[in-house]
């Protein structure tokens, strides 16, 4: 008590010195301490309060604990009574044992009494029943049933609970209802049916599918009630629990699976569009049965059966089932498009589960693929390798089919242009148009691989195209009055190749997308180059055919006849011009190439005639007359194809101006300048050979062994180079086996 006055007088002294830290607040002395005692009785009068409500609280504890023990004793007093009571009555309880048992039997007699009518009754009852399902009468015929499996559960249970091991009883109890069992069989195949042929009831007659789903629930609620007694009882009665309304969802099952099935109606033998069709009947059916389950089917039972969202994962499954039992099948290439477009994007689609009226229960999104991605993969590659089979036969078949027409009579179509052409390009690119179009309806993935595999058997076939074009050529070369219309043929192959080249760019352009081109855009060049191989082939044929009808005339060239006056390239113009008028059908690309090649190759025959020392001038007279000759026919040729060319807006004359530079060696009459005009003539055309010399001064008839001899040395010692430009002329052209030598002498 000490300590504690001891703190709070330190506890003072330490606040009084807080409140008098400065001379100006000894004037507030006395209110402080007013203050301060303010504060003390306010302190006392809670200290008082709360101990007074302390001993208030005390005071009624110990009240209630006096009630409390006084309870308790009068309770200990009654026990005591009660004890003394059961003691004295225990032998009053055992002798009213027979009475116990009279109430058991009482009980029961009172059950039989009670069902005693319905038994009598039985085969009654069993009878309307009969009639009633007969009748189609559900409802009633099920409340007799129920009526019948009552009386007999009452009884049976009865018997159990007397004595659970009589069987004789229960056999005999179970005899007499035997009827009942085949009643309810036979009501349950009356619900199957109507069940089965639900999605037409429900349109036709709805309260006959309300009646059997009221009747199931009914069921239900009965193998439920069996079932909680049976924890109680261990009693079951037989045929229970039914679970009709587990077998009302197999009977579903089952009966759209047949329906999916069931849609089959031709085979591959009878009807080549088999599949479309199966197809197209299942969507049909699966739309129209999913709108009726929406509408109407929903409304015929309770919400918590949750009948469309089962039928859907029903319909689902099975449709599932009846795919992967179609992918594993032998189908064709046509087939396997029909299937994986259906499964990948019809069944999805609005024509089907995308449909308007089916939102929002269906959500395609959360739809399982119909076929796995291993299954789809397998038939894709299965259809890429029955397609590139398919493709190697139908461009084989095409090309045959062009060959015949090479060898009619009549002339080939031409465009709209007028080039000749034939329905090769057009038939394998409407195949690849066809094949893409089918492969773009199933996926871009597979559309770019099909593409992809037609550029791979268009470089192929190109190859073989090739070859069938030399083999014509071949052909007509050892009978040239065979076929009759080579040269319009050959034109059209020529012009082939363009349309090829044509249709390749428009079918990259219109089928493959810009990411992807780079993938196959290696392609294209090899593509391109045997194209212009084989046009290039094509027109030199063309052209091989001109100057084999030439040949007669330029063999005159250069010859005694020519220089007394030929008109030998009269014709050959005329000539030229002639097949030119028919080259006119090829198309301006390879025709632009043709003339040029057709100016080359006249020109390096006339030098070739020059080369072949069939002429030896013997005088300047003749010298000047055959030059001179040599300039005028070299303007023919110049104006031939200046004329052939001008529609394509570029000069070609730097051929015809080799001739004239060979007239101007030959027509020199100084020979000692001689060396000088053939140095320029060397300069000019670097590829110029020395026996091309030799056969020049052999044809001037003028130049001395020693002159000719110093020419060809000197030049020799100092080669001129060739420009990157220039096209060499005479690299082709021979001199007859005279050796450089002989030509000298």
């Amino acid at each position: 008590m000490k300590e504690t006055d001891r703190e709070a007088v330190a506890t003072a002294v330490q606040r009084v010195a807080g409140m008098l830290q400065r001379p100006d607040q000894l004037d507030k002395v006395e209110q402080y301490r007013r203050r301060e005692a303010r504060k003390k009785a306010s302190v006392e009068a809670r200290l008082k309060a709360a101990i007074q409500s302390q001993l208030d609280g005390v005071r009624t504890g110990l009240s209630q604990l006096h009630n409390a023990l006084n309870d308790v004793k009068a309770i200990q007093q009654s026990l005591a009574d009660v004890s003394k009571d059961w003691r004295q009555s225990i032998n009053t309880i055992e002798s009213l044992k027979d009475v116990k048992d009279a109430v058991v039997r009482h009980s029961q007699l009172a059950a039989a009494v009670e069902n005693l009518k319905n038994i009598f009754s039985v085969p009654e009852i069993v009878r309307e029943t009969q009639d009633l399902i007969e009748h189609g009468e559900l409802l009633q015929a099920h409340r007799k049933l129920m009526d019948l499996e009552c009386s007999r559960d009452g009884l049976m249970y009865e018997q159990y609970r007397m004595d659970s091991g009589n069987t004789r009883d229960m056999t005999l109890i179970h005899s007499y209802f035997g009827s009942t069992q085949g009643l309810s069989d036979e009501l349950a195949k009356q619900l199957w049916m109507v069940l089965q042929r639900s999605l037409v009831t429900v349109r036709r007659d709805p309260t006959l599918l309300v009646s059997v789903v009221r009747i199931i629930e009914r069921e239900e609620k009965i193998d439920r009630r069996i079932l909680d007694r049976k924890k109680q009882t261990g009693f079951v009665p037989p045929g229970r629990p039914k679970n009709w309304k587990e077998k009302m969802f197999t009977i579903l099952d089952r009966t759209v699976t047949t329906r999916i099935e069931g849609t089959q109606a031709d085979t591959r033998e009878s009807d080549r569009m088999w599949l479309v069709r199966h197809l197209e009947i299942i969507r049909k059916y699966v739309l129209d049965d999913l709108i009726v389950a929406k509408n109407l089917l929903t409304q015929c039972f309770p919400p918590h059966y949750e009948i469309f969202r089962s039928l859907l994962r029903t319909y689902h499954q099975a449709l599932s089932a009846r795919m992967q039992d179609l992918a594993a099948e032998d189908l064709e290439a046509n087939e396997i498009v029909s299937l994986l477009t259906w499964v990948l994007n019809t069944y999805t689609s609005v024509e089907m589960m995308g449909n308007a009226e089916l939102a929002p229960e269906v959500d395609v999104a959360l739809l399982e693929p119909l076929l796995s991605a291993d299954v789809v993969s397998a038939l894709l590659d299965t259809y890429m390798s029955t397609l590139t089979s398919n493709i190697i036969a139908w461009l084989r078949k095409a090309l045959e089919t062009d060959k015949k027409d090479w060898v009619k009579e009549t002339e080939p179509e031409a465009d709209q242009d007028g080039y000749y052409q034939t329905t090769l390009p057009a038939i394998v690119f409407q195949m690849f148009e066809q094949n893409l179009q089918v492969a773009a309806q199933i996926s871009e993935d597979l559309k770019t691989k099909v593409l992809v595999l037609c550029l791979q058997q268009m470089n192929s076939f190109l190859s073989r195209y090739k070859e069938e074009a030399q083999l014509y050529r071949d052909e007509h070369l050892r009978n040239r009055q065979q076929p009759h219309c080579y040269v319009q043929y050959m034109v059209a192959v020529v012009n082939n190749c363009q349309t090829f080249k044509e249709s390749i760019v428009s079918l990259k352009r219109k089928y493959l997308k810009h990411e992807a081109e780079e993938g196959i855009s290696l392609s294209q060049p090899s593509m391109d180059g045997v194209l212009d191989a084989i046009a290039k082939e094509g027109c030199g044929s063309l052209l091989e055919e001109v100057f084999l009808d030439l040949e007669q005339h330029l063999n005159e060239l250069m010859t005694k006849k020519w220089l007394l006056g030929s008109n030998a390239v009269d014709i050959i113009c005329v000539t030229v011009e002639d097949y030119f008028n028919d080259f006119a059908k090829i198309k301006k690309p390879y025709r632009k190439r043709m003339i040029a090649e057709a100016h080359r190759r006249a020109v390096q025959e006339y030098l070739r005639a020059v080369m072949q020392k069939r002429i030896s001038f013997r005088s300047a007279e003749e010298r000047k007359d055959g030059a001179e000759r040599m300039v005028r026919e070299a303007e023919q040729l110049r104006f031939l194809f200046r004329k052939l060319a001008s529609g394509f807006g570029e000069e070609m004359d730097s051929y015809c101006d080799t001739i004239i530079a060979i007239a101007e060696v030959i027509k020199l009459t100084d020979p000692s300048l001689l060396y000088l005009e053939v140095s320029t003539l060397v300069s000019k055309y670097p590829d110029i050979r020395d026996d091309h010399i030799g056969a020049l001064l052999a044809m001037r008839g003028d130049a001395s062994r020693d002159m000719k001899q110093t020419i060809i040395e000197t030049l020799e010692q100092g080669p001129a180079q060739a420009s990157p430009d220039y096209v060499p002329i005479f690299k082709d052209i021979m001199v007859p086996s005279l050796n450089v030598a002989k030509l000298l002498k």
